[in-house]
């Protein structure tokens, strides 16, 4: 009997702690920050024929959640938005008011909530590692904007991320007061707020929002950072509360990648993540051009097509990836309708 890979115990044990945390909490954001679990071993031939069925399937379970953790790619996108939010924080490490932020705009799956988690994550590891000895800091807050919120959802959000307690009977008062002053205790450098385009200025309670994470920014002594769909082509940057918006923060767009150098290279390097046993090396990088027409450039459907054809690899036993098992896997509404207008419009 041979043991299965090292890793695998380690990886499906990482995967179950991560089981019903979220980025929206302490903890899932702590969870989030750690280093990843080490991706488990390749086996050879002898070695998987030496495996009893029990080991198989830890073997194969260990490779699934592999395929299914999601990967950061370094892209032009993500180096520009972590670039952008370090200069941002020290910019307004001494600033009393006014500070400046950052607003990540584009449309859906072009890579906006990793660039700003990834700017996060390079912030508290940095800070972790200027004060090892203070554990109760928390360099990095991070929440999304509920859809229809309202400023009290809103205010709540902050206080579950800090483990706060939230009561029916909490006011907005109570529980922005409270996020306050642990932010402020806590030396939070870093405020993230995701799904911004949930906020529409042109309600009163969109406007309210709008007012609580502007008094949020006053007080917390915290570089700011949104994110959001086509922010740019709302009206959250019209309008008196939105010039107060748009002279603040510095707008990064985010595209589809054109075909080209770099989206060769996010292919290349999604394929070397593969652990599958019949996969040859260099049959992604083939297909780049197909990949590419197909997800219209988008990294997370690019993402999501790969590690769904390596996950059917696995399950159906054929262990490799190919053109036809890539087209069997359904992408989203906004992937089909870029490759559909590519496909006219090379016709």
């Amino acid at each position: 009997m041979t043991d299965p890979s090292p890793a695998a115990g380690t990886a499906l044990e990482a995967a179950d702690d991560e089981a019903g945390l979220h980025l929206t909490t302490r903890e899932g954001w702590h969870r989030f920050t750690a280093e990843p679990p080490s991706p488990p071993m390749l086996l050879t031939t002898d070695a998987r024929a030496a495996l009893s069925d029990l080991e198989r399937d830890i073997d194969h379970e260990a490779r699934l959640d592999h395929h299914a953790r999601l990967l950061v790619v370094a892209t032009s996108i993500v180096r520009h938005t972590v670039t952008c939010g370090r200069r941002l924080v020290l910019l307004n490490r001494h600033a009393i008011s006014a500070r400046r932020g950052l607003i990540v705009s584009g449309p859906a799956g072009t890579g906006k909530t990793i660039a700003i988690t990834q700017l996060g994550r390079s912030h508290e590891l940095l800070d972790r590692a200027r004060h090892p000895h203070a554990p109760g800091r928390i360099p990095v807050v991070y929440i999304t904007v509920p859809p229809a919120a309202t400023a009290r959802m809103v205010a709540a959000e902050f206080a579950r991320f800090l483990g706060l307690p939230v009561h029916r009977r909490s006011n907005i008062t109570d529980l922005i007061e409270a996020a306050v002053g642990v932010c402020t205790d806590a030396r939070t450098g870093l405020v993230l707020v995701d799904e911004l385009h949930n906020v529409s200025l042109t309600s009163r309670t969109g406007a309210e929002v709008a007012d609580t994470l502007k008094y949020f920014s006053e007080r917390i002594p915290a570089t700011f950072i949104y994110a959001g769909i086509n922010i740019e082509h709302e009206n959250l940057l019209s309008g008196t509360r939105g010039a107060q918006i748009a002279g603040r923060f510095t707008l990064i767009p985010t595209h589809a990648f054109p075909y080209g150098t770099e989206w060769q290279g996010l292919v290349a390097t999604l394929e070397n993540t593969l652990l599958l046993h019949q996969h040859r090396p260099g049959t992604l990088v083939t297909l780049d051009r197909y990949l590419h027409d197909r997800t219209g450039g988008m990294i997370g459907a690019l993402s999501h097509a790969i590690r769904g054809a390596a996950i059917d690899a696995i399950l159906t036993g054929t262990e490799k990836i190919t053109k036809k098992s890539l087209e069997a896997i359904p992408l989203d509404h906004t992937a089909q309708n870029a490759s559909a207008l590519s496909t006219a419009t090379s016709r």
